[in-house]
C-alpha cells in the first residue's frame, strides 16, 4: 500500500490505526532504500518480512508480472506449478541476456553486477572450466595448464572439460605439510614454453596435510613469465588466511580470477559459485563467455542469506569458525595422545585438519578402511580416512597414494575440517563417535577376532543391544537419555 491508498482507508479504518501501519511499512521501505543506496550487504541482518517485501517488489518489476499482461513468445516466464513459482518469488526470468550473463535484460529488471565479481549458476568445477575457456581466445597456442597437484576430482577434470592437458607439478614434503614446490612449476613452464601454457592453475583451500599453494611466489613467477593466473579458491572466503594469500598475490605478482563455492562458503544449496579477480575486463570476459541467460536461484540464495545475517552476522559466523578450529585441534590432539597416534603439523591448513593412523595401518590396511566405513555408519559425514598406497585413475590419468596429494605420504591419516557453520555439539559427536570406533579396532587387534564391517553396521539383525544402547547416547539429549532404560535390560 502506498501513501494514496493508506489515505483512502481512512474511510474504512480508524486513521490512527493506519498511520501505526504506514509507519510500520516507512521502517522497512527505509530499509530496503538504503540497501539500494549503498549497495552493500546491511550491517544488521533483516527480518523475513523486509526480505519478502523486497523480493515481492521485485518480482513485480517483471514484465510477465505485470497486470494484463499479454505474452506470445517462447520464453514468456510460464510455470506450470504456483509451488516452484513461489519457490523463486516469481522471479522467473533468471539473469542475464541470451548473449551475455551479467547484462541487463528487457523482460526483468535484474541486479547489475560489480565487474570484479559476479555469481554464476554453475558450481565451482565448471566455474574454472568457464574461465579455461575465456583465456583460450587470449592464448590460442596454448595447450598446458600447470597445476600442483590436489587430489580433487572436480578442479582436475575442469581443466580436461575446457580441452587443455593438465601437467602435474607434485607436492614436496615438509615436516608434515604438503607444499607447492615452485621450482619444479618454473622448471615446467621454461621446458614447455611460455607460449604453450594456458595458466597455472593453484589451490588455497583444501584438506591436510596438504596446505595452501604458496600463492604469493607462484603469482610472482606468472608475472614474471606473463602467464594467467587461477585460483580455485572453493571454501577460502570463510578463511582470512586464504583470502589473505590471494590480496598479497595480487599486490606481488599476478592473479587474474580467483573462484569460491557459494554453498561452502555462504551454507546455501549447492550449485552457484562467485568468480573474482582484480582486472575488471577479463571477469567481464569470462561473464560474457557464459552462453544464455542463467537461473537466479544462486543469486537469490546468497542475497536472501546476506540479507539476513547482516554483515555482523556473517563476521560473527567467521569468528566462531575460527573458535571451533582451535577447539577441534585441541579435542583430535587428546584423542591422538590416547591411541598412541598424534594430529598432524600443518600450521599452514587454516580450515582442515589431519590425524596418523599409523597403529592401524601396522594392525593391517584393511582396518584403515575399515575406519572409514564404520564413521560413515555412524552417520559422521565429511570425515577422510586415507590409506597410505592407493592408486585411482581420473579421466584416463592415474594417481598413485590419491587422496593424501602425493605419491608417497609417510602414514595413512584422518582428517576432519572446521568449516563454517560448525558447531561444538558436532565436534563433541565427532570425538565421541571416532573415539568408539577406534576403541572397537583396538579390542579387534588384541582379541584377534576380525569383525567385518558389515557386522557392525547391520543394526537390525547383528548389532549388540549394548552397542545400539551406546549409540542411542549419542544422539539423544542427555536429558532424555538419563531416564530411558537401558536397552540390554529390555
Amino acid at each position: 500500500m502506498n501513501s494514496e491508498s493508506f489515505s483512502v482507508g481512512e474511510r474504512l479504518i480508524s486513521g490512527a490505526y493506519l498511520r501505526q501501519g504506514a509507519q510500520a511499512r516507512r521502517a522497512h521501505e527505509q530499509l530496503i532504500r538504503v540497501f539500494i543506496e549503498q549497495g552493500k550487504c546491511p550491517e544488521d541482518g533483516w527480518d523475513e518480512s523486509t526480505i519478502e517485501l523486497f523480493l515481492n517488489e521485485l518480482a513485480i518489476l517483471d514484465s510477465n508480472n505485470f497486470l494484463g499482461n499479454c505474452g506470445v513468445g517462447e520464453r514468456e516466464g510460464r510455470v506450470a506449478s504456483g509451488l516452484v513459482a513461489r519457490r523463486h518469488y516469481r522471479l522467473i526470468h533468471g539473469i542475464g541476456r541470451s548473449g551475455d550473463i551479467a547484462a541487463i535484460q528487457p523482460k526483468a529488471a535484474g541486479v547489475r553486477s560489480v565487474t570484479s565479481c559476479f555469481v554464476v549458476p554453475l558450481a565451482t568445477g565448471m566455474s574454472l572450466t568457464l574461465c579455461f575457456l575465456t583465456l583460450r581466445h587470449e592464448r590460442p597456442k596454448a595447450k598446458y595448464i600447470i597445476w600442483p597437484r590436489i587430489d580433487q576430482k572436480s578442479c582436475f577434470k575442469s581443466m580436461l572439460t575446457a580441452g587443455f592437458e593438465p601437467v602435474v607439478i607434485e607436492n614436496v614434503l615438509e615436516g608434515d605439510e604438503l607444499r607447492t614446490d615452485v621450482k619444479a612449476v618454473e622448471a615446467k613452464i621454461l621446458e614447455l614454453g611460455v607460449e604453450n601454457i594456458l595458466c597455472v592453475h593453484s589451490t588455497t583451500s583444501c584438506f591436510a596435510p596438504r596446505v595452501p599453494d604458496r600463492i604469493e611466489e607462484l603469482a610472482v613467477l606468472c608475472s614474471k613469465y606473463s602467464i594467467p593466473h587461477i585460483v580455485n579458491n572453493a571454501y577460502g572466503v570463510q578463511s582470512s588466511k586464504c583470502m589473505h594469500l590471494i590480496q598479497q598475490g595480487s599486490r606481488l605478482g599476478r592473479i587474474d580470477a580467483f573462484v569460491q563455492s557459494l554453498d561452502k562458503n555462504f551454507m546455501v544449496p549447492v550449485g552457484g559459485a562467485i568468480v573474482a579477480g582484480f582486472n575488471d575486463s577479463f571477469i567481464e570476459a569470462i561473464s560474457k563467455m557464459y552462453p544464455g541467460r542463467a537461473s537466479a536461484s544462486p543469486s537469490l540464495d546468497v542475497l536472501i542469506t546476506l540479507l539476513s545475517l547482516g554483515a555482523s552476522g556473517y563476521k560473527q559466523l567467521l569468528k566462531e569458525r575460527k573458535e571451533m578450529y582451535g577447539y577441534l585441534l585441541i579435542e583430535l590432539r587428546n584423542l591422538a595422545e590416547v591411541y598412541k597416534e598424534r594430529l598432524l603439523d600443518t600450521p599452514h591448513n587454516p580450515i582442515s585438519l589431519g590425524m596418523s593412523l599409523k597403529n592401524l595401518e601396522e594392525q593391517s590396511g584393511a582396518a584403515v578402511t575399515q575406519l572409514g566405513s564404520m564413521l560413515f555408519t555412524r552417520q559422521v559425514s565429511g570425515a577422510r580416512v586415507v590409506p597410505r598406497v592407493s592408486v585411482q585413475t581420473v579421466s584416463g590419468y592415474t594417481f598413485t597414494g590419491f587422496m593424501s596429494h602425493s605419491n608417497h605420504y609417510p602414514c595413512s591419516y584422518l582428517n576432519a575440517a572446521s568449516a563454517i557453520g560448525m558447531k561444538k555439539l558436532d565436534v563433541d559427536l565427532f570425538i565421541k563417535r571416532l573415539d568408539k570406533c577406534l576403541r572397537a579396532l583396538k579390542k579387534q587387534k588384541n582379541s584377534g577376532v576380525n569383525v567385518s564391517e558389515s557386522e557392525n553396521a547391520n543394526c537390525t539383525t547383528k548389532l549388540h543391544m549394548g552397542e545400539l544402547s551406546e549409540r542411542l547416547q549419542d544422539v539423544l539429549p542427555a536429558e532424555t537419555s538419563e531416564v530411558l532404560p537401558s536397552i540390554e535390560t529390555v
